[in-house]
């Protein structure tokens, strides 16, 4: 964009002296054009209204932005997932043994489902030794690892199950998200079975339920000792 600037005129309409006419000189009126970069200063304006302070420097074109990801979890031993997973299954398939617990399980280990919340070996290992009672026969459908991490130490995985009820044989097919987080020798301190994926209710008197149903179990079933 051109703007056009005009330098006000000077006239000397006549020079005369007392003998005779002089010559007339007259300044015509030029026009000064100055260039200003329009598209540059409105940017620049706008980049002005986002400046949030930070000094700027000479060579700013070279500069590159480099995220900073968070540290990246070391790579996990695929036989301790294959050992976890192994005793889990047993264990889903009405087959618990004290050598899993002893291997797999820390005796302080928390167990959660939708039913339980179990504390200690005392209150988790009744759970397991109930299921042959309940149910004639178990059997892994299909099971998938999700993620398998070192920090936190965490293994994830989906699984699905078919139980047999024990006398009228009626199936039930269940589906779970299994969470479980490994101590620093890879025993199980925490487990939660997701029936469904869906996260367990944090509403009072459903966990009180939860609590006294871990309570009441050992009463009912025999465990050997840890």
């Amino acid at each position: 964009m051109t703007i056009s600037l005009e330098i006000p005129s000077i006239h000397d309409a006549s020079l005369k002296n007392s003998d005779s006419a002089s010559p007339t000189m007259t300044y015509h009126r030029p026009t000064l054009h100055i260039p200003l970069p329009i598209s540059d200063i409105i940017y620049s304006a706008a980049g002005g209204a986002h400046y949030s302070g930070a000094p700027v420097s000479d060579d700013d074109d070279d500069d590159e932005v480099v995220s900073s990801p968070g540290k990246p979890s070391p790579p996990m031993d695929d036989t301790i997932r294959d050992r976890i997973m192994a005793d889990l299954k047993e264990l889903y398939c009405c087959r618990p043994s004290k050598e899993i617990f002893e291997r797999t399980w820390r005796p302080d280990a928390i167990f959660e489902d939708p039913l339980v919340k179990c504390e200690g070996y005392a209150q988790y290992a009744p759970q397991w030794f109930a299921m042959p009672r309940i149910f004639s026969k178990s059997e892994t459908i299909s099971s998938r690892v999700m993620s398998f991490t070192g920090m936190p130490k965490r293994l994830i995985y989906s699984q699905t199950q078919e139980y047999t009820l024990r006398y009228i044989e009626t199936k039930k097919v269940c589906s779970s998200i299994i969470v479980v987080d490994l101590d620093d020798d890879d025993k199980i301190i925490r487990m939660t079975d997701q029936w469904n994926g869906e996260t367990l209710s944090s509403w009072f008197g459903v966990n009180l339920l939860r609590r006294a149903n871990a309570l009441v179990t050992p009463w009912l079933v025999g465990v050997p000792k840890a």
